[in-house]
């Protein structure tokens, strides 16, 4: 008997589509009241009182705070800084990022939650967004109808204003480093240039895609805080915790209902927590990266304890070695120890080291401004004449002087020189320099010929300013031809 043999048909392969990236889901975050969100609204009022308002400041018949990038000069108050003050603006960041290790090795990201711009704007957004759409249900509601004049006109009233405060935050943000009047003035009368123009158009533009639609991803994806903040923290750092075992096994329930009588956890399940959160991350999973300490799911879920007659506190600011203190009983005499015990671990040996070297170096920074000359001197030498005789036979050799004055007033410098017997000065020796001024002042050094040996001689101009108890020294050189 013979068996035929078949000939295996041809697979043929099928195409698949892996995504790489996670779906993302749009989060629409619920609003809440209570004391940590009181807390950030009053912080978005401070921040954006101070942005919106100080370039309108004035301060001796000019903007109080500007950086002018055109004169090179940095005005901040009474105190004006150049290009060779920069070595402020380094200890000022130094400081920064201390204060940034030290905040967030005590209280992990507060920062985040209460005062960085994305996360203020953010919830400027979200605000308008809710007088204008409605609350999360009806956000969502509308979300999930077709596109049409009539049912999503709300939504053109939204962007309308979105893109209106972006524009005035690009302006604002500009009037920094331009006189903020003169950009006024000059959208007024459409004589904005094109860098203005461009400046302020791009800076809206971010503040629009920022804080209208990517939201918390900036927060998870693009900023680095979130990714090395994990090495900063420790088992003492101050943060957002939910006590399991207070809370577990969770479950839906009336507050009719014995929860302990059934053995059931404190948490009802009620996923307030999820809902208010600008992240939409869920608490109860644990620590998380994405979280940041803003502090409204503690207040979501206060706000349902109370409503159940629960005691507050299932989600709280609390510490990982200390998060189990309140674990077992809750009378006012434990939860003392356990806040007492918070507190002693905060003052730990790393929060000490960091809070002294910042303490040191805010200390040396406000040292070095109160001793800083209130004018510099470079000393120049001029390279058409390294030195002439003159018609008396004296020996010339000729330097320019900057002299810049970093005061609100005109001032008088008188010029000495030393370091050779006979050397003097046959040009002017008392120049004025106007208010925030630099000046290049001429200076012709004469010496008799012979009185030295050839060769360049070390010498010493002394600048002082009259009717203040300052004088500058710097070093130049002599040349006496052989």
């Amino acid at each position: 008997m013979t068996v035929s043999q078949k000939t295996p048909k041809k697979v043929i392969p099928i195409a698949v589509h892996t995504s790489m990236f996670a779906a993302q889901n749009k989060i629409y975050p619920r609003a809440t009241s209570g004391y940590f969100t009181n807390w950030r609204w009053i912080m978005v009022w401070i921040t954006q009182l101070i942005f919106y308002g100080t370039p309108w400041l004035e301060f001796g018949q000019r903007q109080a705070v500007l950086l002018d990038i055109d004169t090179h000069k940095f005005y901040i108050f009474g105190l004006i800084l150049y290009p060779q003050d920069l070595i402020y603006l380094a200890v000022i960041l130094i400081i920064s990022a201390l204060a940034l290790f030290l905040f967030t090795t005590v209280a992990g990201r507060l920062w985040c939650g209460f005062s960085c711009p994305q996360s203020v704007y953010t919830k400027i957004f979200l605000w308008i967004e809710y007088r204008v759409e409605g609350d999360r249900a009806t956000r969502i509601k509308l979300d999930s109808k077709k596109v049409t004049v009539k049912t999503h006109y709300k939504k053109w009233i939204k962007h309308a204003i979105w893109i209106s405060f972006s524009i005035w935050t690009g302006f604002t943000f500009l009037g920094y480093f331009t006189p903020i009047r003169h950009l006024f003035d000059g959208i007024f009368n459409f004589s904005l240039g094109p860098w203005e123009t461009f400046w302020i158009s791009f800076y809206g533009l971010a503040t629009y895609g920022n804080a209208g639609f990517l939201r918390e991803q900036v927060c998870l994806h693009m900023c680095p805080y979130a990714r090395f903040q994990g090495v900063m923290f420790d088992k003492d750092t101050l943060i957002v915790t939910y006590d399991e075992k207070r809370g577990e096994p969770r479950s839906g329930r009336s507050r009719n209902v014995d929860a302990k009588e059934k053995g059931l956890g404190d948490c009802i399940d009620c996923s307030f927590c999820v809902q208010v959160c600008p992240v939409g991350i869920d608490i109860r999973d644990g620590l998380q990266y994405e979280c940041i300490s803003c502090g409204l799911c503690i207040d979501a879920c206060d706000s349902v304890m109370d409503k159940m007659d629960y005691p507050r506190g299932l989600i709280k600011f609390s510490t990982l070695n200390s998060a189990g203190l309140s674990e077992v009983t809750l009378n006012d005499k434990h939860e003392t120890s356990a806040t007492q015990e918070v507190a002693h671990k905060i003052l730990r040996p790393r929060v000490l080291i960091y809070g002294g070297l910042l303490l040191l170096l805010c200390v040396g920074f406000v040292v070095s401004l109160s001793l800083r000359s209130s004018f510099m001197v470079d000393v120049i030498r001029d390279r058409g004449v390294m030195s002439r005789i003159t018609s008396d036979g004296a020996i010339e050799n000729v330097y320019r002087l900057q002299i810049t004055n970093a005061t609100e007033e005109t001032q008088t410098y008188r010029v000495s020189v030393e370091g050779l017997d006979g050397l003097s000065i046959s040009s002017g020796d008392a120049f004025m320099v106007n208010a925030a001024s630099e000046r290049m002042v001429p200076i012709s050094l004469q010496i008799p010929d012979g009185s030295v040996s050839s060769g360049s001689h070390k010498i010493m101009f002394k600048i002082e300013a009259l009717g203040r108890d300052e004088q500058i020294s710097e070093k130049s050189t002599f040349l006496m031809p052989r």
